[in-house]
C-alpha cells in the first residue's frame, strides 16, 4: 500500500512542477492532494490523512509553521517536511524545534525530494511494521483476555473459586462482580426442524446475534462453551430486577431467533444472593432446561424430587480427597456412590446432580491448596460433555476416578499436601479458641473429622509440636502483647487467654520466657 503525500505551496509554478515531475509510484508513494496556503489545507489534510507532509514555509494566511503547529497536534503520525529559503533560517530553526521530519532549501530539485523521500521510506516502513506487531500484540492480549474472562466465568459457575479471589480477578480482567443478587440462565439453540441440514455459518450467525443481545446490558456475562450452549450470568440489585431483565432479555432473543431456522430452549435459576452460591443457580438452570426439553415432564418433575434426596454426600467426598488414597478409591466409590449411581442413569437429570457435586468438591479443594482448577482438573471445562457421554456404572465410576485421582495427585505434590488445609483450619480455630480454658485436643481433632490420637499425630509430624506446646505458645504470646500494652494485672490476663488459675499461668509463663509475669512488665 502507498504512502500518502500532500503538498502546500503558495507559487503555483513550484506546486505544480514538483506534482508533475516528480516519479511518486516509484518511490511507493501516492500524490493524495494540494493547496496554496495552510489555511485551505487543514481541511482537506483532515480528509486525506497522509503519511507524508511538504509544506513551504513562507505563505500568506497561514505560513508553514502555523500549519506545522497544528498537524503535529492533530495528526501526530504525519511527517512533515519544510521548504525554505536562505533568508528563511531561523524559521527553519523553529520548525526543527517542532519535530519536522526533515527540510529542504530552495530551490528545489525533483531529485533532492526524491531522496529525501527514499530515506523516509524506510523510516514509514519500520513504523508500519511496528504498527502491524503492535496490533497483532493487542489482538493476542485482547484474546487471551477474552480466554481467562471465560475461565474465571466457568469457574464462578461450578464453585471452583473462592469470591474474593473470584472479585479480584474480575477486576484485573475488567469484570466487575459486586451486586446482591446473580442468577444463572443457559441459553440451547438447535434447529428448529433436524431433519434439516445444519448449516456451521448459519448458527454460529444466529449464536452470535444472541450474545449481541445479552451483551448489551453489561450486567450480564456471557459464557460461551465448546459444546454450542450459552451461559448467562446475569447480576443486579434485587431478585425482582434479574427476573424482570432476564424475562425482557429472553423475550428478544426468542424474536430474533424466530426469525431463523432455529429455535431457543433456555433453563432459568434461582437468584442468589453470594457469590459462593451462583453454582446452586448453575445447576437449578441445568435441571430446568432438561425438564423444559423432556417430553415426559412428570416422570422429569418426580427425578427433580429424587435428585434432591440422591444427592451425594459432599462431606464424604471432602474427607477422601483430604485423607484418602488412589488404592481406596474403590471402596469410597461402592460406598458412597455405586448406590446412587443405578438410580442415577434412569434420569439424566439425577446423574448430573451426582456428577456435578463430585466435581464441585473436587474443585473446592483444589482451590483451597492454590491450585489453578483448569490445569488439575482439565475435564471441568468440559463437564456437560462428559455427562452426556456417561450411559453405565462403569463409565461413572472411571469418570469420577479420574477426576478424583487428579486431585488427590495434586495434593500430594505439594508440600505438606495432605494435611496443609487440615493444619491450617485447626491452627485458626485455635486462635479463634484459645481463650477457653476448656479447650482441649478432642475438640480441635473434631473439627478436622479425626480421632484425638490420629490428629495429635498428624499435628505434630506438619507443626513440629505438639498440640499443647502449640497452645501454650499463642496463650503465652498473647499475654505477653498485653503485659506490654495495657495495664491488666496478671491475674485478669491469665483469665484472658484462658487459664483459670492464676498462679498456674505465672508458673507457666516463667517455665516459658524465663520471667514471672511482674518481672517481664518491669523490664519493658
Amino acid at each position: 500500500m502507498p504512502y500518502k503525500v500532500f503538498f502546500v505551496e503558495d507559487e503555483i509554478i513550484t506546486r505544480e512542477g514538483i506534482r508533475d515531475n516528480v516519479d511518486w509510484q516509484a518511490g511507493g508513494f501516492e500524490f493524495c492532494g494540494e493547496a496554496a496556503d495552510g489555511e485551505m489545507a487543514l481541511p482537506l489534510l483532515r480528509m486525506a490523512q497522509p503519511d507524508v507532509l511538504i509544506t513551504d514555509i513562507k505563505m500568506p494566511f497561514m505560513d508553514g509553521l502555523q500549519l506545522s503547529k497544528i498537524v503535529r497536534e492533530r495528526m501526530p503520525w504525519v511527517k512533515i517536511i519544510i521548504l525554505s529559503g536562505h533568508d528563511e533560517f531561523e524559521y527553519a530553526q523553529e520548525a526543527i524545534k517542532l519535530g519536522v521530519t526533515d527540510y529542504l532549501l530552495k530551490p528545489v530539485t525533483v531529485q533532492k525530494l526524491q531522496n529525501i523521500l527514499q530515506k523516509l521510506t524506510l523510516q514509514l516502513d519500520q513504523e508500519r511494521k511496528e504498527k502491524e506487531n503492535l496490533k497483532k500484540l493487542q489482538e493476542q492480549v485482547e484474546e487471551n483476555q477474552a480466554i481467562l474472562r471465560e475461565r474465571l466465568l466457568f469457574k464462578l459457575v461450578v464453585s471452583a473459586i473462592s469470591p474474593t479471589e473470584a472479585i479480584e480477578k474480575g477486576q484485573i480482567l475488567g469484570i466487575d462482580l459486586i451486586a446482591r443478587c446473580y442468577l444463572i440462565v443457559i441459553l440451547k439453540i438447535e434447529l428448529d426442524d433436524r431433519t434439516e441440514n445444519y448449516d456451521y455459518d448459519e448458527y454460529q450467525q444466529v449464536q452470535s446475534a444472541v450474545i449481541k443481545l445479552a451483551e448489551k446490558n453489561p450486567d450480564i456475562f456471557v459464557l460461551k462453551r465448546d459444546w454450542g450452549d450459552l451461559i448467562l450470568m446475569m447480576k443486579g440489585s434485587t431478585p425482582e430486577y434479574l427476573e424482570e431483565e432476564r424475562d425482557l432479555l429472553l423475550e428478544e432473543i426468542e424474536q430474533v431467533v424466530a426469525k431463523t431456522r432455529y429455535k431457543v430452549t433456555s433453563g432459568v435459576g434461582g437468584s442468589k444472593k453470594r457469590i459462593a452460591d451462583i453454582y446452586q443457580s448453575f445447576v437449578e438452570a441445568l435441571a430446568n432446561i432438561e425438564y423444559v426439553a423432556s417430553e415426559n415432564k412428570t416422570e422429569l418433575h418426580q427425578a427433580v424430587e429424587r435428585a434432591e434426596l440422591l444427592k451425594v454426600d459432599k462431606l464424604a467426598v471432602e474427607n477422601y480427597l483430604r485423607h484418602g488414597v488412589k488404592d481406596e478409591f474403590t471402596e469410597f466409590f461402592n460406598a458412597y456412590i455405586r448406590p446412587l449411581g443405578e438410580t442415577a442413569l434412569r434420569s439424566n437429570l439425577i446423574k448430573n446432580y451426582i456428577f456435578v457435586d463430585v466435581v464441585l468438591a473436587t474443585a473446592k479443594l483444589v482451590n483451597e491448596l492454590g491450585g489453578d482448577v483448569d490445569d488439575v482438573i482439565p475435564e471441568l471445562n468440559s463437564i456437560e460433555m462428559t455427562m452426556s457421554s456417561i450411559k453405565t456404572i462403569d463409565q461413572l465410576q472411571e469418570q469420577t476416578y479420574n477426576i478424583l485421582s487428579s486431585a488427590l495427585a495434586y495434593r500430594d505434590s505439594k508440600p505438606n499436601g495432605q494435611y496443609k488445609t487440615l493444619i491450617r483450619q485447626a491452627k485458626e480455630y485455635i486462635e479463634h479458641h484459645y481463650t477457653n480454658p476448656e479447650l482441649t485436643l478432642n475438640d480441635v481433632a473434631s473439627q478436622a473429622n479425626l480421632s484425638a490420637s490420629h490428629f495429635s499425630v498428624v499435628f505434630s509430624q506438619e507443626t513440629h509440636q505438639t498440640f499443647k506446646e502449640y497452645l501454650t505458645e499463642i496463650r503465652i504470646n498473647k499475654a505477653k502483647e498485653l503485659l506490654r500494652m495495657t495495664a491488666l494485672r496478671s491475674a485478669d490476663i491469665a483469665y484472658q487467654v484462658g487459664y483459670n488459675d492464676p498462679h498456674y499461668f505465672s508458673s507457666v509463663f516463667k517455665k516459658n520466657t524465663g520471667f514471672s509475669p511482674i518481672e517481664f512488665r518491669s523490664q519493658i
